[in-house]
């Protein structure tokens, strides 16, 4: 369960992340497009900081749910070389109800 929490606070927080580093950078670039000179090289320069710093953030969110990824199949490939008859049984279930559901339409 922690870890599936984690999951969609890491999730959510990425979305964030990324919704705040795109307007940032849409009204940065705005602004750059209407300014000239330095003052449009600058805005254009920090709309780019904020987008490499949002492609590092996006980076690290793949690595931490790949290894929470690992993690999971880990745990449950434990699970079930330590408890066969649990997982035949669980998987049996959920096959004949899943064969129910289909057989009642």
């Amino acid at each position: 369960m922690t870890t599936a929490f984690s999951a969609a606070a890491l999730a959510q927080q990425v979305e964030a992340d990324v919704r705040k580093a795109i307007s940032g950078a849409e009204e940065m670039l705005t602004q750059a497009a209407s300014a000239t000179g330095e003052k449009a090289a600058e805005l254009r320069g920090q709309a780019l900081h904020q987008l490499q710093a949002l492609r590092e953030r996006m980076n690290d969110a793949q690595k931490a749910a790949i290894q929470q990824g690992k993690a999971a199949a880990r745990a449950t490939d434990e699970y079930v070389h330590e408890n066969p008859w649990r997982s035949i049984v669980a998987a049996a279930s959920i096959g004949v109800v899943v064969g129910l559901l289909i057989s009642r339409r």
